[in-house]
């Protein structure tokens, strides 16, 4: 019985719904510790502004960042970058379906995780 009760307890003070941080994903920085803060801090980059659904900036993303991105790997980010290099920035999703091997499914993919304006926070291409 005492197991029941300890479970009831559990379950109605864990897990709890809030989200932890109370800032929009915009807002968030990593103190000195490297945990995600509302406060001052660095912008997160790379894998860690992707886990916390910051958006890529398609315009200024390394290769290696894009392949950070699901189902982009390598090979579609070198192409990404080497279109852009070659014909400047991307000013529509038109242009990046247009780069080999971006289908459908990839495009909303990359319009899912980047942007193609100047939403990405300053100072970090994510």
């Amino acid at each position: 019985m005492g197991l029941l009760a300890l479970g009831f307890t559990a379950r109605a003070r864990w897990p709890d719904s809030r989200p932890a941080l109370d800032c929009p994903p915009e807002s968030v920085r990593l103190d000195s510790a490297g945990l995600a803060t509302c406060g001052p801090g660095t912008v997160p980059t790379g894998a860690r502004a992707l886990a916390l659904g910051l958006k890529l900036d398609l315009n200024a993303a390394s290769e290696s960042e894009l392949a950070l991105l699901p189902g982009v790997g390598r090979d579609l980010a070198k192409r990404l970058v080497a279109a852009r290099e070659e014909q400047g920035r991307f000013s529509s999703w038109e242009d990046v379906d247009a780069v080999p091997g971006v289908g459908a499914a990839k495009l909303e993919t990359l319009r899912a995780a980047t942007v193609l304006d100047a939403a990405a926070p300053p100072g970090s291409v994510w």
